[in-house]
């Protein structure tokens, strides 16, 4: 599938998917998810793939195991992945442990042409090469290659037993050392609650989660490193300034409940048009007219509400988004563009970056650019050399060449993988990129000194 690391540089993709739908109605979705899953691969040609998964299992956890072990042997034994001759796949799989239970699981695939690919173990504090494949599931708490936590439980209130947290990795990668985060934050409760404030109570509680997990990978326990956090962070539009825009001409009804007073609905009319309901609000219901604005062009127009990320600008860095909000879609497996009117939808799910992992991507890029160049300065001067010699051949493939950014959108993309079909109520998101020839060499010690045989 893959090409050879060399020149070129080494190829990544990096897929975040909230997989809960999937162990619901294994029958219908399943077999069209990882078919997408595969295509996306094929398309990329990864060296390294990693997939950070969220809800494994799904909600009747206890009940889906044997989905569970069927889904991870498909994904290890595949013909799609028979490239990938090593792999390590972490579960959460402790389900009665309400203490430490995430329900993450995180898989990380090695191409065959991949050499000395190292793993870090954070108890050792050294580098092992990555050989076979291995599953560790249950008690994840005593495996030295991961970090993992649950958020305390006094972090969301509200949830009788949350299951958010994060499960960190650290690999070597063609001599470049970078943290890979799985993480899942809070949702919101109530979209009734979510409108009250701006910024919404709930998002007060994901930026604390995420602000720990930041500092714990970011401390002074190990050597520091670039890093890619990704997972269902939750992130929703700012709930008020959205209603507002959508409902701009609209008046507002409130439905409270009769016994508490409590308000249970809005209810947004237009002020003509014979009063027709552009919006209904419950604390499980987001019920707006037009779908399509969530859909025409990718949604991008509601952007300036993704508010959530803005706290962190100097922590964490994003490509531009051109995806369409990527929760919550039907789980209907008919309906693979509809989106379910139980919130509004939101780009839920992301691949975000420490500013070095940016500058690597940007790096790999731009290393992509001048070979594409190179080759295309040799192939004009062999084609033109009878009519105009080599240097009449050169000045024009120079001026034709093309900018950094026509580069990047060439060998880096960040989109939603199945676009069309039933994915579940998460469309999963990647990013795939390519690390630079001698980008980590600052990092190449490691291969010398911190290196468990």
């Amino acid at each position: 599938m893959a090409g050879k690391a060399s020149a070129s540089g080494t190829a990544v993709l990096l897929v975040t998917a909230n997989v809960g739908s999937l162990f619901d109605d294994p029958e219908n979705l399943q077999k069209n998810w990882l078919r997408e899953f595969y295509q996306v691969a094929h398309a990329h040609r990864p060296h390294f793939l990693a997939l950070h998964c969220q809800e494994f299992g799904g909600k009747n956890y206890e009940a889906s195991m044997s989905h569970v072990d069927k889904f991870v042997k498909e994904l290890l034994s595949s013909d799609a992945m028979k490239e990938y001759n090593r792999a390590r796949v972490y579960l959460d799989e402790n389900y009665k442990s309400q203490e430490h239970f995430t329900a993450l699981g995180s898989f990380y695939f090695l191409h065959e042409s991949l050499k000395n690919i190292y793993q870090f173990d954070f108890k050792a504090k050294k580098y092992k090469k990555v050989t076979g494949k291995e599953i560790y599931s249950d008690t994840l708490e005593s495996t030295p290659m991961l970090e993992k936590e649950k958020f305390p439980q006094d972090y969301f209130p509200e949830c009788k037993w949350s299951r958010k947290g994060f499960i960190r990795t650290r690999w070597c990668v063609a001599d470049c050392a970078f943290d890979l985060v799985n993480i899942h934050l809070f949702h919101d409760a109530s979209n009734l609650v979510a409108w009250e404030t701006s910024p919404s109570v709930y998002s007060g509680i994901r930026r604390k989660a995420l602000g720990y997990v930041l500092d714990r990978i970011s401390d002074q326990r190990f050597e520091k490193a670039s890093y890619f956090v990704f997972g269902d962070f939750n992130f929703r539009l700012d709930s008020k300034s959205v209603v507002e825009t959508l409902c701009t001409k609209a008046t507002m009804q409130t439905v409270r409940a009769a016994d508490t007073n409590e308000v249970v609905k809005l209810i947004f009319r237009e002020s003509d048009n014979d009063r027709k309901v552009t919006l209904q609000l419950e604390k499980k219901l987001f019920d707006y007219v037009n779908q399509e604005v969530f859909r025409d062009n990718n949604g991008t127009a509601l952007l300036e509400f993704d508010k959530e990320l803005s706290v962190f600008k100097d922590r964490l860095c994003e490509l531009d988004i051109s995806f369409p909000p990527s929760y919550p879609y039907s789980e209907d497996s008919s309906q693979g563009k509809q989106y379910m009117n139980t919130r509004c939808p939101a780009w839920c799910d992301r691949v975000l970056m420490s500013p070095s992992a940016k500058e690597l991507i940007l790096r790999g890029a731009l290393s992509e650019q001048t070979l594409m160049s190179e080759a295309n300065v040799s192939r004009e001067s062999g084609n033109r050399t009878s009519v105009c010699g080599a240097g009449g051949s050169a000045a024009r493939v120079l001026t034709a060449a093309p900018t950094a950014s026509e580069s990047e959108e060439k060998v880096v993309t960040y989109d939603h993988i199945g676009p069309s079909v039933c994915m579940g109520d998460h469309k999963p998101v990647f990013l795939a990129f390519r690390i630079a020839p001698g980008a980590g060499k600052p990092h190449a010690r490691v291969h010398k000194c911190c290196v468990v045989q």
